[in-house]
């Protein structure tokens, strides 16, 4: 029996003139006509599904949709479940941090490139500091030097609003 959800797809493979039909078991049976097809289907208690829709003619294949669908969700948990989400962790500094805060901030950032996360600095301008981008710039080249030996620059410092940011990433994460 054909699901509900498929039946739009069977409406448009008994549309088509003659499809190739491929068995259960992976054996081409040949290009016919979709009502004998989808009928070859039923009687084999399985449903017709359109695997390839571009082909000349389309391809079909006999299966039960239900497990088809199953196998594939299970594939997709596993992906998702395999994936790592990419960590960002991010460092704040201003255009007149002090030099025991801005080691300190240095160490919170290669603590962070040790263990593997991509590190965002930003230097935050207030009020008439945003006259002099070149100081956040200085600062924020003197920490990626610093830096260099465990971490690569992934963008350079831009300027957006009173805020500029450079994104260090792990040497090892180098593309």
């Amino acid at each position: 029996m054909i699901p509900e959800k498929n039946r739009g797809r069977m409406d448009k493979i008994l549309k088509q003139k003659e499809v190739r039909l491929i068995d259960a078991d992976g054996e081409q049976l040949g290009v016919m006509d979709p009502k004998k097809a989808l009928s070859i289907a039923e009687e084999k208690g399985f449903s017709l599904v359109e695997v390839a829709s571009n082909a000349e003619p389309p391809v079909v294949k006999i299966m039960d949709y239900g497990k088809y669908k199953y196998e594939q969700s299970k594939r997709e948990k596993v992906k998702r479940r395999n994936q790592k989400p990419e960590k960002t962790k991010q460092i704040k500094l201003t255009p007149s941090t002090a030099e025991h805060d801005f080691d300190f901030k240095k160490q919170h950032a290669r603590d962070f490139l040790e263990s593997g996360a991509k590190t965002l600095l930003t230097v935050r301008f207030r009020g008439r500091q945003i006259t002099h981008p070149e100081l956040g710039k200085q600062l924020l080249r003197r920490m990626a030097d610093d830096l260099s030996d465990i971490a690569t620059v992934a963008s350079p410092a831009q300027l957006k609003g009173y805020t500029m940011s450079m994104l260090l990433e792990p040497a090892s994460q180098k593309s």
